[in-house]
């Protein structure tokens, strides 16, 4: 017998148990789903036996892991985007099929583009969907054996996965896990659901030239929301397409062998510029539409700092003059502030804002009136007025940034014909191959782990830790609001998690087993391992990166 830790019981099970096995038995306990466990802290599929990890009189400490958490949910769907290949291959035939490229998500989707002779329909993405339900049904396996790099090279050549072949062509490791749907085989990032009648809700849905694969969330786990299109963010990274395919860089794969042939340093000239030329063409939109006030929002870690001030250098260049407001001077006295569910002060809510005070002063400023600049003292949680004052002429442009700045109820008082609202978020557009994705939030996390560790003294473990509660500030204050921007602008550089890489791990090295974040500082350190670090010596000292890994000539 072998005894195991859930919660504050203590079980008894017979040697060779697995994980699945007592997952069923106790399944009735949890809201959503099980679909992986973690054994001592570590994450295992539920295929596993757990006398696998320990020999002797030793305890496991289990916990299962459900669709309801950003893990399980993870696994949940890169089960659905392996039911859906399969399925894919099926109706369509393999023949007719050049490549089918997971590209990026879209709110509760994720787009997919595929290559070949082959007409995308309603038609077909029904009869793709019914295959997709049949195999749920039949509740198939998805296997898992453990390759050689050689034999996993032959598997991808073979089956015309040129992607993960070009990438696993610089893994250090000897060995690579295969994951098989009867006799569809494939690679994936990842943990998987132990086989398909766990891929009960998912949807399918043309746009524009591709489809989406629908999920649920990991809030409404057993919910499929009807899609809704985001086309402006749509948009920008069918642009970072175009620049991909231009640059021939589309994968990590296609990155390291840039960094491998010595090609880097002209990547990051070619992508910086192109990079200055679409900041360039935002500043010509807001001269040609007369706008007086620029708003600037974006999630966390996504350079809008940077961005601001090569912003404002343009418009500099154009004659003008802008004048940077900080809207966290007109923050409310701290004692007025609003509060979490925990008591603490939440400074990411609209009413930390003195709405009032702001569109008075916006409303002079526009008038051509001096005002009174506000400071607001983070020491003492009080608004005060140092005799900072600001009057503008017609030349001159304000330009705001804050969380809040898109949602018109921070400048209800402003008309719209005076306000140019821009969205920036580092949109990465590098996959890892064709079939796996790397998350957005992945690469603005890892900016702002490196940032924090220099600039603020926080451990790579506190940024982890908090992320949580950053991006459910992100979710209410920031994404509803994407869509009404006049412009978008991505701040993802191709080049930059080869650069973060050597900042990152040891970060990342540093946070123990006994730590919350270790999970997913694991997570992370498998992902960075598919890349090539290289060095920011030729990044130029106006570059975003180098908000987060020091020496911007901004002083950022």
């Amino acid at each position: 017998m072998i005894k195991v830790q859930i919660g504050e019981q203590m079980r008894n099970y017979p040697d060779g148990i697995r994980y699945i096995d007592i997952a069923r038995e106790l399944q009735s306990d949890y809201a959503h789903q099980i679909v992986l466990a973690t054994d001592d802290g570590k994450l295992r599929e539920l295929h596993r036996r757990v006398d696998e990890y320990k020999k002797g009189d030793t305890i496991h400490h289990l916990r299962f892991v459900t669709t309801g958490e950003t893990e399980g949910m993870r696994s949940y769907r890169r089960g659905v985007i392996f039911l859906f290949l399969k399925a894919f291959y099926d109706v369509v035939g393999e023949e007719q099929i050049e490549k089918v490229v997971i590209d990026f998500v879209m709110n509760n989707g994720v787009f997919c583009k595929v290559y070949g002779a082959v007409s995308l329909e309603d038609s077909l993405l029904q009869q793709v969907k019914e295959r997709m339900q049949e195999m749920v049904e039949a509740c198939i396996p998805l296997e898992k054996r453990n390759e050689t790099i050689e034999q996993a090279l032959g598997i991808f050549h073979r089956h015309g996965m040129y992607d993960k072949e070009k990438l696993f062509r610089y893994r250090r490791v000897s060995r690579v896990n295969i994951y098989k749907l009867n006799e569809f085989e494939d690679y994936f990032y990842g943990d998987m659901v132990p086989d398909t009648s766990y891929l009960k809700y998912f949807d399918l849905c043309l746009y524009q030239d591709g489809l989406v694969i629908l999920c649920p969330s990991e809030q409404e786990p057993e919910v499929v929301a009807p899609f809704r299109p985001i086309q402006k963010i749509f948009q920008v990274m069918q642009e970072s397409a175009l620049l991909q395919q231009g640059l021939e860089v589309d994968t990590v794969g296609a990155l390291n062998d840039c960094i491998a042939k010595g090609n880097m340093n002209e990547l990051i000239l070619v992508h910086e510029a192109l990079m200055e030329k679409k900041i360039g063409e935002i500043a010509e939109e807001i001269l040609r539409e007369k706008k007086q006030i620029v708003l600037i929002a974006g999630p966390s870690s996504s350079g809008k700092t940077t961005f601001s001030h090569r912003l404002s250098i343009q418009l500099r260049a154009n004659g003008r003059k802008p004048h940077p407001i900080a809207v966290d001077n007109y923050f409310v006295d701290r004692e007025k502030s609003p509060r979490d569910e925990f008591g603490n002060y939440n400074y990411e809510e609209l009413e930390c804002i003195d709405v009032e005070l702001l569109n008075a002063h916006l409303r002079g400023l526009l008038a051509g009136e001096p005002i009174s600049l506000p400071t607001y003292n983070f020491t003492t949680g009080k608004r005060e007025f140092r005799g900072d004052t600001l009057q503008i002429g017609p030349d001159d442009i304000l330009v705001l940034e804050g969380i809040h700045a898109l949602n018109n109820q921070m400048t209800p008082d402003i008309s719209s014909d005076d306000k140019f609202k821009i969205y920036i978020s580092a949109l990465n557009q590098l996959n890892i191959d064709e079939h796996n994705r790397i998350p957005t939030t992945d690469g603005r996390l890892l900016r702002r782990m490196v940032r924090d560790a220099r600039t603020r003294n926080i451990t790579a473990s506190e940024t982890i830790n908090k992320w949580y509660s950053v991006r459910r500030g992100e979710e209410k204050n920031i994404f509803p609001y994407q869509e009404e921007a006049d412009a978008v602008f991505n701040s993802s550089l191709l080049y930059e998690l080869s650069v973060l890489k050597p900042y990152v791990e040891p970060l990342l090295f540093g946070i123990t087993p006994e730590d919350p974040g270790y999970l997913e500082a694991k997570r992370l350190l498998k992902f960075l391992d598919y890349f090539l670090g290289t060095s920011s010596e030729d990044i130029p000292k106006n570059s975003i990166v180098r908000e987060f890994i020091g020496g911007s000539c901004f002083n950022v």
